[in-house]
């Protein structure tokens, strides 16, 4: 992607599903954004996705939109943006529960929500390995949506959750879910969070710096690959 005087540039792009409160959860992660060195564009359309010009001076793109529909234009840019070197990062049903009928996002994200168990319940979120996203921190107990997915075997994965068959979906026991993933998408990055229903979800503390975390890892050459 093109960056003007060394500037890092990242498009946040929300809206959707209301239940989610797009704007209030992107903007506790604008100020790490730009602490960083982001020049930060919001946008509440997806019609941005259709500039291929415009998404070529990105290299994060940050989303949080449940629901809605991607035209082929839109999917067009959007993944051809990542294709390129542009990273992809978000939470929850933002990314996860969304353009349903975009096989092509689909694939890039490496995942699709399913159903949550119960609603809201406890558990358990478990690390996996050391990357540096999770480094330095231990697993941690949550009540939030327990999220089902759909997922790719490819994905690296750095956080997972195991169901217990409960809350009426008794053939879930024993599935071990991920919750934190990342990959390569070509030359893109691609940061999952399956956590943040609502901002109280991601002041969790863990939550929060395993967000904050996968922005700068997928927006940049900070922490690793």
């Amino acid at each position: 992607m093109d960056t003007t005087n060394g500037t890092q540039r990242a498009l946040v792009v929300r809206g959707g599903w209301e239940g989610h409160q797009p704007a209030a959860c992107t903007d506790l992660f604008l100020p790490c954004l730009r602490e960083h060195g982001f020049d930060v564009l919001v946008r509440e359309d997806l019609e941005v996705y259709a500039d291929t010009e415009l998404l070529r001076s990105f290299s994060l793109i940050v989303q949080c939109w449940t629901g809605g529909a991607l035209t082929p234009d839109q999917e067009d840019g959007l993944v051809g943006a990542v294709t390129r070197g542009a990273g992809f990062a978000g939470w929850h049903g933002g990314v996860l529960a969304t353009f349903d009928a975009a096989y092509r996002y689909q694939f890039m994200v490496g995942g699709h929500f399913v159903a949550h168990p119960g609603d809201f319940v406890d558990y358990r979120v478990d690390i996996t390995g050391d990357h540096p996203i999770v480094s330095g921190v231990d697993g941690f107990d949550v009540h939030t949506e327990q999220y089902f997915c759909h997922v790719d075997p490819t994905l690296r994965v750095h956080a997972t959750t195991t169901f217990n068959g409960g809350h009426g979906a008794p053939d879930t026991a024993g599935a071990v879910m991920p919750v934190v993933w990342t990959r390569r998408f070509q030359k893109g990055k691609v940061f999952v969070c399956t956590l943040g229903h609502s901002p109280e979800d991601l002041l969790v503390p863990q939550t929060r710096r395993i967000v904050e975390r996968g922005l700068l890892w997928a927006g940049s050459a900070a922490y690793g690959d």
